[in-house]
C-alpha cells in the first residue's frame, strides 16, 4: 500500500543553532558554518497566517529629494553612560538588542533605566525568566525612585503584542528574547525559526508603531549572543555588556549602532543598590606609579568618541627555554611580535633571546594601532631598567620601515591628556596640533622610531 502521511504533520529536518541552515540528516558539523555539534532536530510546519498583524505602512516608491529626513528626537534614558552608548538616547522605534554574562546587570540596568524613563513617557517591563515578585524585590533593593513601573510576566508573543496594541507604550524591555514563542511555530522558545520569528514581529511593531524596544539575549560560552547571527542584523543597535573577572566594574559597549557611532564605551560600578555610572572612566585604567618605575608607560584611546588614558605595561626578562615567549593581554598577541622585529631592525634593539610580556591596566582591550608606539617604549625600558617619567604622554602608529604613523584625534587626544595633568607628549609629526599653547603641554613630534627613543 502506498505510505500516506497526515496534512498537518512535518517534515524532520536538522537545524544549525548557529546559522540557522538545513540539513536533511544529523552530522556533527553544520555544512555552513563549520560549527560543531549544534545541529537540531525540528518539525518543519507551514506557518500559520494570522491577519491583523502589524506591518508599516503600504509600500511606495519614493525619491530621496521628496523624503525630509527630519532628525527624530532623542529621549534621554536619565543614564548618561548608557546615552553615550546609544549616540544620545532612545530613539523612538528602535530596537535594541543587549547581551552579556548571566548575573552581570542587564536586567538592573534596565530597571533603571525604566524608573528614569517612566515619567517621559509610557513603558513595560515584560520578564519571561522571572516572576513579578522577583522583579518587585529587585525594584525595592535598589530602591528606584519610582514603583509604579508596569511590569508583565508573559512568554507567547501573541499575547504580548496584544497588550502592546491596547496599552500603546513609548518604551518595552522584553527579557528574553530566548523564552518568546509564537503560536505560529511548532519548533521550541529559544530555537532558531523561534528566535527569527519573534524577533521579525517585534521589529514589524517597533517600526509600525513608533515604540523603542529592547531585547535581552543569552550569551555563549564564547561570549557572543546565542541564537542566529540574523538576529543582530534585523535590529538596530547591538549592546555587549562585560566585566573584568573579579572586577566590579561593567562596560556596556556598542558593536552595531544605526543611529551613533560604534565602538561606544559606556562604564558602571555595580554597588548594592545598583549600576553607579562612572564619569571618570580614566581613572579606573590608569595606575600612577608615586614613583616612575620601568616598563610603565600612560597612552591615550579612543573607544568611539571617548579620548581615555590607560596604561600599558611590558615586562622583558631573559627566556628560560629556548623559545622565547610573547604574551600580550588586552592586545594583539601577532602585533606585539611584528611591532619587536621593528624596534630591532630600525633602533638596534634585539629582544629574539627574552620573554616578553605586555599587559594593558584594568582588563581594557585596544584595538587601535595608537598603542604601537607606547608598547614599544614600554619594553624597552623593562629591557633597559630605565623608567619613563610619570607626566609624559605617548602614543603613535609604527609601520614596518620604522616611521611613526599619525592616528586619529591627534589633538583630543592632547585635551584629555592635559586635563589630567601630564606635561609632555611625545605623539607622530602628522598629529602635531597647530596651535599647543592653548593645551598647556609640551609636545615632542617625532617622525622615526629612533627619534622617540631619543627623546626619551
Amino acid at each position: 500500500m502506498a505510505k500516506t502521511t497526515h496534512p498537518n504533520a512535518g517534515k524532520r529536518r536538522y537545524v544549525c543553532q548557529n546559522c540557522g541552515s538545513d540539513a536533511p540528516k544529523w552530522a556533527g558539523q553544520c555544512g555552513d558554518c563549520g560549527a560543531w555539534n549544534t545541529l537540531v532536530e525540528t518539525t518543519s510546519a507551514k506557518p500559520k497566517v494570522r491577519a491583523g498583524s502589524f506591518s508599516p505602512e503600504k509600500s511606495a516608491v519614493k525619491r530621496l529629494d521628496e523624503i525630509t529626513g527630519e532628525d527624530t528626537a532623542r529621549i534621554e534614558s536619565g543614564l548618561s553612560e548608557l546615552d553615550r552608548v546609544l549616540g544620545g538616547g532612545v530613539v523612538p522605534g528602535a530596537v535594541i538588542l543587549i547581551g552579556g554574562d548571566p548575573g552581570i546587570g542587564k536586567s538592573t540596568l534596565l530597571l533603571q533605566a525604566l524608573a528614569a524613563l517612566q515619567g517621559k513617557l509610557e513603558t513595560l517591563y515584560v520578564t519571561g525568566e522571572e516572576s513579578l515578585n522577583q522583579v518587585s524585590l529587585r525594584a525595592r533593593r535598589l530602591g528606584l525612585p519610582r514603583l509604579d513601573l508596569p511590569v508583565l510576566a508573559e512568554t507567547g508573543l501573541e499575547a504580548i503584542l496584544e497588550i502592546l496594541a491596547r496599552t500603546r507604550p513609548g518604551f518595552v524591555v522584553l527579557d528574553s528574547i530566548q523564552t518568546l514563542y509564537t503560536d505560529a511555530l511548532d519548533a521550541a522558545p529559544g530555537s532558531v525559526s523561534q528566535l527569527r520569528e519573534c524577533a521579525a514581529q517585534l521589529v514589524r511593531y517597533a517600526k509600525a508603531q513608533n515604540c523603542a524596544i529592547v531585547l535581552v539575549g543569552h550569551v555563549t560560552k564564547e561570549g557572543a549572543i546565542a541564537g542566529p547571527r540574523v538576529l543582530e542584523h534585523m535590529v538596530d543597535t547591538v549592546l555587549y555588556f562585560e566585566q573584568d573577572v573579579g572586577s566590579r566594574y561593567r562596560i556596556v559597549r556598542a558593536v552595531k549602532n544605526r543611529y551613533g557611532a560604534v565602538n561606544e564605551m559606556g562604564v558602571f560600578a555595580m554597588t548594592d543598590v545598583g549600576l553607579r555610572e562612572v564619569s571618570n572612566p580614566s581613572a579606573l585604567f590608569l595606575s600612577r606609579h608615586e614613583q616612575p618605575v620601568p616598563g610603565s608607560v600612560i597612552t591615550v584611546t579612543r573607544q568611539g568618541s571617548r579620548p581615555l588614558l590607560v596604561e600599558v605595561q611590558a615586562l622583558v626578562d631573559s627566556a628560560q627555554s629556548g623559545n622565547p615567549r610573547r604574551v600580550a593581554l588586552g592586545l594583539e598577541g601577532n602585533r606585539l611580535a611584528m611591532l619587536l622585529a621593528v624596534l630591532h631592525r630600525h633602533a638596534g634593539v634585539a629582544l629574539a633571546d627574552q620573554d616578553v610580556f605586555a599587559n594593558v591596566v584594568g582588563g581594557m582591550r585596544i584595538q587601535e594601532t595608537a598603542a604601537d608606539l607606547p608598547l614599544l617604549l614600554a619594553a624597552l625600558s623593562s629591557y633597559r631598567g630605565r623608567p619613563v617619567d610619570n607626566d609624559l604622554i605617548v602614543f603613535g602608529e609604527v609601520g614596518l620601515a620604522g616611521e611613526i604613523r599619525p592616528v586619529q584625534g591627534g589633538e583630543e587626544r592632547l585635551i584629555e591628556a592635559a586635563k589630567h595633568g601630564f606635561k609632555r607628549a611625545i605623539l607622530p609629526e602628522a598629529n602635531k596640533p597647530r596651535r599647543t599653547a592653548k593645551l598647556d603641554i609640551e609636545v615632542l613630534a617625532v617622525a622615526r622610531l629612533d627619534q622617540a627613543i631619543g627623546h626619551l
